[in-house]
């Protein structure tokens, strides 16, 4: 049996400011701003005074889910330009040191595993990267692109070919959570 209406609010905190133009999101709050369009879902999303409200009306299972996903997509969007987000890697080796430098949008990881060329890795979006001896700290205010540029550079230094269980050589996300440090 089908439900008449699924339904999700989210508050809006007094330091964020939200504008839905159709199914487009824009968050603007201290750290920034984000759009984001949402018109490839059957939703519909509406500001009412200080709620923003996800809704849809006779769900089908598929489109019952995209309302709490939707949900929880603002709700990153929010706490983005609130706190921002960081990923904390931390660089592992026991055979060969590995060295990492940032340059432009690209991360270099020179010496992985005694190889002679540098692996590339991309930056995705407007994400900063740090590199201190033995971390590297991923920070910005979109939850995707953090978490993206964290898994291209844990997956940068995946070891192939070799047993994993000796070489435990590689970059791994240590930590993440809310919150940019300056």
């Amino acid at each position: 049996m089908r439900a008449i209406e699924v339904s999700k609010t989210i508050q809006i905190p007094d330091d964020v400011e939200v504008s839905v133009e159709g199914r487009r999101v824009t968050v603007k709050g201290q750290k920034g701003t984000l759009t984001r369009d949402f018109s490839h879902a059957p939703i519909s999303i509406k500001v009412e005074g200080k709620t923003i409200r996800v809704w849809v009306e006779w769900p089908r299972k598929k489109e019952a889910a995209l309302v709490g996903t939707l949900h929880s997509h603002i709700q990153n969007m929010i706490t983005g330009v609130r706190k921002g987000f960081t990923y904390k890697l931390k660089i592992v080796f026991s055979h060969f040191p590995i060295s990492v430098k940032v340059k432009d949008k690209t991360i270099l990881i020179d010496n992985f595993t005694g190889e002679r060329s540098p692996r590339k890795l991309r930056i995705m979006g407007d994400s900063q990267v740090k590199v201190q001896t033995e971390d590297i700290i991923v920070q910005g205010i979109d939850l995707e692109d953090v978490s993206q540029t964290a898994a291209n550079i844990e997956q940068g230094t995946k070891v192939k070919r070799k047993d994993p269980r000796v070489f435990l050589d590689g970059i791994y996300v240590n930590e993440r959570g809310e919150g940019m440090e300056e």
